[in-house]
């Protein structure tokens, strides 16, 4: 099976782009931020448009890609799950039946597991079955939220599906410089705490929760000591920025699975915005400025040129949600609302910044 071409995978990820704009939007409103009554109106869908519509939508693109270059098959039946995303940030802002959008989440989770399925059944490798657990974690999310219609049911699902997902594409990566045996049962452990931690957090179980937040802070810690990028930041220019974007997420992660250990991710805790936005934003953001010169040239074929620039928006994002986290556990409102809409300042700095450097690319 051929890759669609460029041109054909852009709807994709527009319909991704929307749903991240909205979000966004959604969640200055929550924190209590003038916006149009539209996107505010939208404020108690913040994470599933940000979680299962654009990061779905960009995460199953990316891999869809990645199948169609290993299969061979007739059909290009992997795009289906960012398309069926996608559209399902759509039935979320359309106003159609919860049921709907609830439906092609599903449908989009069952779709990339099958696909990620089918690369571990071609290729047996450690790296692959924990992008085939990710992908699993997303569609048991997306299911907890349908059956229970509650978003915070889905959340620590949704929140494995990141991490796990992240932490198979860097532990790919590390073919190049393989971890030692001891390392490699280490992180099968890790990955399998993660998960008992899941399974016995159903309904919110404070010690799942616990046994879930150590599983991610041992990962930052295994990721930091293991991963290339530590090794990377001798480097100069887009090896570099990589690195210290992937070292700064890794960090992030380890306050999120410390402040889990402290209850952080039960509902009502006071440290659960700042637990959740240490994931969410502060990993989760900084993995996808580290990533998105190589990933969106991948997907969209376009050239984007590495820029010192490129570290404007890393340094806003980091600043801001730091600010946002201690004002988070202060109760600083206000403090965290200005946060909050720098928060948005980076996202909207960085993608000017890519879609100035693809410019840049087409003139060169």
């Amino acid at each position: 099976m051929k890759p669609l071409p460029p041109l054909a995978r852009l709807p994709m990820l527009a319909l991704g782009v929307i749903a991240l704009v909205v979000g966004v939007l959604a969640g200055l409103a929550r924190l209590a931020v003038v916006v149009p009554e539209p996107m505010a109106a939208q404020a108690g869908a913040h994470g599933a448009l940000m979680i299962a519509a654009f990061l779905g939508t960009v995460i199953s693109l990316e891999r869809a890609v990645a199948l169609a270059g290993a299969g061979r098959h007739a059909f290009h039946w992997p795009y289906l799950a960012p398309l069926c995303a996608g559209l399902g940030g759509v039935a979320l802002l359309s106003g159609l039946p919860l049921a709907v959008a609830q439906a092609l989440f599903i449908l989009a989770g069952a779709l990339l597991t099958a696909g990620s399925g089918l690369l571990l059944r071609q290729q047996a490798a450690t790296h692959l079955a924990v992008l085939a657990v990710g992908a699993a974690c997303w569609l048991a999310g997306n299911i907890a939220w349908a059956a229970t219609g509650v978003i915070p049911n889905a959340v620590p699902w949704w929140m494995a599906f990141l991490v796990l997902t992240i932490a198979g594409e860097r532990l790919e990566l590390t073919r190049f410089l393989p971890p030692s045996p001891p390392a490699h049962r280490a992180f099968l452990l890790i990955v399998g705490a993660q998960l008992v931690g899941l399974v016995v957090a159903t309904g919110f179980d404070g010690a799942g929760l616990r046994l879930f937040s150590m599983g991610l802070l041992a990962l930052a810690l295994w990721l930091l000591v293991q991963d290339i990028a530590r090794r990377n930041l001798r480097q100069r220019g887009l090896t570099r920025y990589i690195a210290i974007c992937l070292l700064a997420g890794y960090g992030w992660l380890a306050l999120a699975g410390l402040l889990g250990i402290a209850g952080g991710f039960a509902p009502g805790s006071p440290l659960r915005d700042a637990a959740l936005h240490a994931v969410f934003l502060g990993f989760v953001f900084s993995m996808i400025f580290g990533h998105a010169p190589i990933i969106f040239p991948a997907v969209a074929k376009v050239r984007i040129p590495y820029h010192a620039v490129f570290y404007l928006p890393l340094a806003l994002l980091h600043g801001s949600a730091l600010v946002r986290l201690v004002a988070d556990v202060a109760t600083q409102l206000a403090v965290a609302r200005a946060a909050g809409i720098a928060n948005a300042l980076a996202l909207l700095v960085f993608i000017v910044v890519m879609v100035a450097s693809v410019v840049r690319g087409r003139r060169t």
